[in-house]
């Protein structure tokens, strides 16, 4: 069984071809980086713009490299939600329409869960039941995950996501779009114990987080010690080992809550160096394992919606010819595949 999958839920257009026997033949993705850069953040209409551009050519090159024809297609997953709704539509419609003419099952596919199961994409997938992190720019969550669709929310940010706030500090410290990375990069150049960020909601009971105060902190502190190149550095690894702490501190809280040792990291602050070297430090203290996706596979692609659909829809999952975006969506609201 072969399904395609589409992902348009923010400013990254992917595409993917899965095989259950053969695993994943083709991966094709487009970020807007470039396009939203001038202005700081994501544009929702310039977005939606470039996904309606941006699709049809990936799709076309993603079946090509898999060695494709739509006849080869036994189904076509996209991304539901949550995301941007306009850029959600682009996908959902480009989905069900293609599903529609090919004669074959449509899948809508949940983003968060696309990000969870990404590491099963790998050579050696984590197994059931694990509890997972799931950090990126628009959710942090700590879930227990019992199967595909069995997920129970733990904890989540109040505020800003985690990957959020890292963007957000490194505008803060004049750092260019998306920051997230580029500010992970100059704490490697930071000195340690120069300066002391707090761990919110790390002194009280519960697994919630927040972090947008952090982002108060740091404009604090750059206010009162300059904004040199190496006191910038300091404060960003500061700030990041902050957040690391803070969610290692939770991860260990939930563990300790589920009476599991398997960690499942995944969403776009998965690919960060440190946050992954503090949770294998925490899985080898508690006796566990920790895993995540592949770097390419941590931000948005359509390799982890094709994952996805091709599991709900090998349990009869398919929908109706109405085509539906769900911009917020918990995650908790599920089905689980039986």
């Amino acid at each position: 069984m072969r399904i395609l999958g589409i992902e348009t839920s923010c400013d990254e257009t992917g595409v993917a071809i899965y095989d259950d026997e053969k695993g994943l033949l083709s991966h094709q993705l487009y970020s807007q980086i470039k396009l939203h850069a001038d202005y700081g953040g994501v544009v929702p209409e310039l977005a939606s713009r470039d996904h309606v551009k941006k699709a049809v050519p990936l799709i076309r090159a993603a079946m090509k490299e898999a060695g494709c024809t739509p006849q080869d297609i036994d189904g076509v997953a996209y991304t539901a939600g949550p995301g941007l709704i306009g850029a959600l539509l682009v996908g959902a419609t480009i989905g069900r329409s293609l599903a529609y003419a090919w004669n074959v099952p449509a899948v809508p596919v949940h983003h968060m869960e696309g990000h969870l199961l990404a590491p099963m994409l790998e050579d050696t997938p984590p197994e059931f039941p694990f509890v997972a992190v799931l950090v990126s720019g628009g959710h942090s969550m700590m879930v227990e995950v019992n199967g595909i669709g069995d997920y129970k929310i733990l904890g989540e940010s109040i505020d800003d996501a985690a990957g959020e706030a890292f963007d957000k500090t490194a505008k803060l410290m004049g750092l260019d779009y998306p920051g997230g990375p580029l500010l992970a990069k100059l704490a490697e150049k930071g000195t340690p114990g120069r300066f002391k960020f707090p761990r919110p909601m790390t002194d009280r009971p519960g697994l919630d987080m927040s972090f947008s105060g952090l982002k108060t902190f740091t404009a604090n502190t750059i206010a009162a010690n300059g904004n040199d190149e190496q006191t910038r550095a300091d404060i960003a690894f500061a700030f990041q080992e902050a957040v690391c702490d803070t969610l290692v501190i939770k991860c260990k809280r939930a563990l300790q809550q589920t009476g599991l040792k398997r960690i499942v990291i995944a969403g776009g602050v998965s690919a960060n160096k440190q946050l992954r070297a503090d949770l294998a430090g925490l899985a080898k203290k508690v006796g566990g394992d920790v895993f995540y996706p592949r770097t390419e596979f941590c931000t948005d692609n359509g390799a982890m919606i094709a994952y996805a659909g091709m599991q709900r829809l090998k349990c009869g999952e398919t929908v109706g010819l109405s085509i539906q975006a769900t911009p917020r969506w918990p995650i908790d609201q599920l089905e689980p595949v039986k």
